[in-house]
């Protein structure tokens, strides 16, 4: 189906996010928002966006309906160079939202959001798998269960490295994480998966999984990954953030487009350390996501 090469290539959900940020999160009470912003979300799209604004070429393979939100999220992925030629739009029906609350003093959010009524990618008929198997990396994020799971198949097939974002446990997680080359999960979906409360143990186990690396990601708290038996360990940078929403999914990719250049695994949490940092510094899971150009500027006076 496809002709031109593509590094870099997303599977699973993609949302429209309805941003505001609060003085305060309210319960039963009304509070004013202090900001608001309308832009495109969801773990493996934000991420693909990451990419593209790294210098990669990109494109994104999901399903959005016919109505407003899914225009929208075509008209997102678009303005930022993503290529949506292997979407699938889904006549007569609701695209995924997402209203997200954001504390202005912390940073700290709060996410209410629908799957919409979509139907998932049917691997045997709605997935680009030519576009798979000429990138470089296909990124995964556990929605789209059968699709990441047909389609990462295929590039392991070819030679093309799987980053799969373990965020949360959903059905088909045990064989994507088997799948994976770069497996870097969240605190929670590290315990909760290998059901330890240490992450030096559980990294451990995560690497039982047979992936080329292993890491967990732990917020201000920086990352850790697993480096020939050793736990290597990279400090978050300080900021003052204002919206943490998207600083996982940047830090995926960053980490994984570091990779691509160099397997020294510390200078790729550093770089994806800071992509991820950048980010929090303004509102939107995508509005602060950096350029090459702004990483190398961060990096060489951090």
């Amino acid at each position: 189906m496809s002709s031109n090469a593509i590094d870099y290539v997303g599977i699973g959900f993609c949302s429209n996010d309805y941003l505001s940020v609060l003085p305060h999160i309210p319960y039963d009470s009304k509070v004013q928002m202090l900001e608001h912003l309308i832009q495109g979300g969801g773990p493996a799209a934000t991420a693909t966006v990451a990419a593209a604004r790294l210098g990669l070429s990109a494109a994104f393979i999901s399903t959005v309906g016919d109505d407003d939100p899914g225009k929208r999220i075509l008209r997102d992925f678009e303005a930022e160079h993503v290529s949506t030629q292997a979407m699938i739009v889904r006549k007569g029906f609701v695209s995924p939202i997402a209203y997200c609350w954001i504390e202005q003093a912390t940073g700290k959010r709060c996410v209410a959001w629908t799957r919409g009524n979509l139907a998932e990618l049917d691997p045997a008929k709605e997935v680009d798998f030519d576009l798979i198997s000429k990138a470089k990396m296909l990124h995964l994020d556990g929605h789209q269960t059968a699709a990441a799971l047909a389609a990462a198949d295929v590039a392991r097939a070819h030679g093309v490295l799987v980053n799969f974002d373990a965020g949360t446990i959903r059905p088909g997680v045990e064989q994507l994480v088997r799948k994976a080359d770069i497996l870097i999960t969240s605190e929670e979906f590290a315990r909760r998966f290998t059901e330890t409360d240490d992450l030096s143990q559980a990294i451990f186990k995560l690497a039982e999984t047979g992936a080329r690396v292993c890491g967990i990601t732990m917020g201000d708290q920086g990352s850790m990954v697993l480096d020939n038996g050793n736990i290597l360990r990279c400090p978050a940078f300080t900021i003052k953030p204002v919206d943490t929403t998207g600083a996982g999914d940047v830090y995926h990719t960053a980490f994984g487009v570091r990779y691509l250049e160099t397997h020294d695994l510390m200078e790729c949490m550093r770089f994806a350390s800071a992509v991820s940092a950048l980010k929090c510094l303004k509102l939107g899971g995508r509005t602060g996501i950096p350029t090459r150009a702004q990483v190398d500027e961060f990096l060489r006076s951090h």
